[in-house]
């Protein structure tokens, strides 16, 4: 287990998954790196970067990751659309990723919201939280 997710899951005494395949769903790219580039510090792989409903929806069938990561606003679509046609086939842990107020959107009871800008220590949390509930 990486050691920042081991240290967080100590102290929080959730059980923290190790090496997740993770698809990242964003639609900025520089973003969509940044992210990548954390994710893989922290010992996880990224299986897709999508920035569409429709690629989103197929590198899920595709790729069969452990967790999503998803901007609400794409460039084609929506990202919490994208999510409820993914679950359709099955619950996904999933964390939304959003500058803007996701409160009122109508979300999966079990979706997990992180507010932009995040430091790693909140991506962190955020990833235990979506495995928590499972």
């Amino acid at each position: 287990m990486p050691p920042i997710l081991s240290s967080l899951s100590q102290e929080s005494g959730a059980t923290a998954p190790a090496g997740l395949r993770i698809l990242i769903v964003e639609d900025n790219v520089i973003i969509a790196m940044l992210l990548e580039a954390t994710l893989a510090d922290m010992g996880h792989g990224v299986c897709a970067i999508e920035g569409t409903e429709s690629g989103a929806v197929a590198a899920a069938v595709r790729h069969k990751p452990d967790l999503l990561i998803v901007d609400d606003g794409l460039i084609e679509g929506s990202g919490i659309s994208a999510v409820d046609r993914i679950l359709r086939d099955g619950f996904v842990p999933h964390i939304f990723v959003s500058g803007a107020d996701l409160t009122l959107k109508n979300l999966h009871p079990r979706a997990v919201r992180l507010s932009k800008p995040y430091h790693e220590r909140d991506l962190v949390a955020a990833i235990l939280q979506a495995f928590a509930t499972e």
